[in-house]
């Protein structure tokens, strides 16, 4: 039997925001803006994997349940939890992926190199929240 984690982070799910660079005199430092999203994130995940490692190949299931802007309409809530609108604002889905993969990366699996398939979806939620399946396949 393959071993799998489920994984479920509550609150709007976050995206990976492109590094901003600052000038520190003759040097060039690099900005982490996300440390704060990134800890609460890691916290929610140690507490629900128990320091369990997955090893080899590795499949990863992923949705991403992004808020109901404010102001939409009973009428275009109903057209949005029936799928009939999807989000298409910012983030997009990769850099959601990329966000989940880097903070899983050392805590759930050694290196994000070990993710051989992603199946990841993005839809409007009443429920805001990242949920993540990750297991091992077979063929190490």
């Amino acid at each position: 039997m393959n071993n799998s984690i489920e994984l479920l982070i509550g609150g709007k799910p976050i995206g990976k925001k492109s590094p901003r660079f600052a000038r520190r005199g003759s040097f060039v430092a690099a900005i982490n803006d996300q440390q704060t999203e990134e800890g609460r994130f890691l916290l929610s995940i140690r507490e629900q994997a128990k320091s369990q490692k997955l090893e080899g190949a590795l499949k990863m299931q992923m949705f991403f349940g992004m808020p109901i802007p404010k102001g939409t309409s009973k009428k275009e809530r109903d057209k949005v939890l029936c799928l009939e609108v999807l989000p298409t604002k910012k983030p997009d889905l990769k850099n959601l992926i990329a966000f989940a993969e880097d903070v899983l990366s050392g805590e759930i699996f050694q290196d994000d190199a070990q993710v051989c398939v992603i199946e990841a979806h993005k839809r409007y939620s009443n429920n805001p929240r990242t949920w993540i399946r990750i297991e091992e396949m077979e063929g190490r």
